[in-house]
């Protein structure tokens, strides 16, 4: 089973065609996604219950999600990976550190390692929404809301990542900053935790170009066979065109040295 939070949190997950899903579910995966508190279109006060506690109870939400499904029977405990973008990134890197066995494997999107670096560096147009920030999410500007933003940052907990991760990071991105990517990347490094790290020098918060997002699909459910044992398709030309660099890792996925661009 993929486990797959939505960004945000102030967002959520609807009924209606989602690629993302429809793909993994193609390559023989369960597909999970709970709108967990802080999510929209249920209340004020399920908004508000998710206020100042991204490590703690959102994320306990989305354990219990899982922890529902293998009780079902609807996923395998030892195959469940996590995967998203932005949020559901940091969702990714939160589950990795703060439940380090309940996956077996994870894909982060941009999501943001570090709170305190992440708040420090808003762009420009967010400015407007600090005193939000300072509520929902914890406030940069007092020693107490450091240290929360610490507690709650995988980055904090690194050294806890035992299970595979595959890293995408566009290189300018205004929200999540490639930073919050190359941090847990070097943290993960200097513990020597394999990981596998793909930057895209002209994509955002988000991939934009088709043969980028072509390519890190590819790696990805390559990825993901390795781990949880689905289909995928060689990647074959599926790197052509693209901007990926593979920074770290290439060795981890069977086939992928030999089909980047010799230089």
């Amino acid at each position: 089973m993929v486990f797959y939070p939505h960004g945000g949190p102030w967002a959520r997950d609807h009924w209606g065609l989602n690629t993302f899903h429809q793909w993994l579910a193609n390559r023989g995966y369960a597909v999970l996604c709970v709108n967990f508190r802080s999510s929209t279109g249920f209340g004020k006060s399920f908004i508000n219950a998710g206020n100042l506690k991204w490590g703690e109870n959102i994320i306990q939400d989305q354990a219990d999600a899982v922890e529902w499904a293998i009780r079902a029977g609807i996923a395998d405990p030892a195959k469940v990976a996590v995967m998203g973008g932005s949020f559901g990134g940091y969702s990714t890197l939160a589950g990795l550190t703060f439940f380090p066995d309940l996956f077996c494997c994870g894909v982060d999107l941009f999501g943001p390692s570090n709170l305190v670096t992440l708040l420090s560096t808003i762009p420009p147009y967010w400015k407007p929404q600090i005193e939000l920030f300072a509520t929902r999410v914890g406030d940069i500007r007092t020693e107490d809301g450091r240290a929360l933003l610490a507690r709650h940052s995988p980055l904090t907990f690194a050294g806890r990542i035992r299970k595979p991760l595959l890293i995408g990071q566009g290189a300018n991105d205004a929200r999540v900053k490639q930073a919050e990517s190359d941090q847990i990347v070097n943290a993960m490094q200097a513990k020597n935790i394999p990981v596998i790290y793909l930057l895209y020098p002209d994509e955002g918060h988000g991939f934009v170009r088709p043969e980028n997002n072509l390519s890190f699909n590819a790696v990805a459910e390559a990825f993901l066979a390795q781990n949880l044992g689905g289909r995928f398709e060689p990647v074959g030309a599926d790197l052509q065109g693209a901007s990926m660099q593979v920074l770290h890792g290439a060795e981890e996925i069977p086939g992928l040295s030999e089909m980047l661009p010799k230089e």
